[in-house]
């Protein structure tokens, strides 16, 4: 008795009629490329996955990242700041403004 998870698949000669309709629908000549298509697109797929996997590895087993020192702490390296200088009078604001 088969579990009833996988009851939905084919089996048995329901394989040969499904390949029937694959002939009717697609037509002889074209089942090749599909599967030569279908074989391409596995592969690819299967190379990604390892260049993936092996990344992951590299990333896995790189050493750690030298920790941070007070000398390139944020607070040790501030540049002096900057003091905005107050505007001069009101008629320099007029004569940006003013139209020549």
């Amino acid at each position: 008795m088969t579990h009833p998870l996988f009851a939905w698949l084919p089996h048995g000669t329901d394989f040969l009629w499904l390949f029937l309709a694959a002939v009717l629908l697609f037509g002889a000549d074209k089942i090749p490329k599909l599967a030569r298509g279908l074989g391409k697109s596995l592969g690819e797929f299967k190379k990604a996955k390892d260049e993936f996997e092996k990344e992951v590895h590299a990333a896995a087993n790189a050493p750690d990242v030298k920790p941070v020192t007070d000398q390139n702490r944020i607070g040790g390296n501030l540049p002096t700041p900057v003091t905005p200088t107050p505007a001069s009078s009101a008629a320099s604001a007029d004569e940006l403004t003013k139209k020549t």
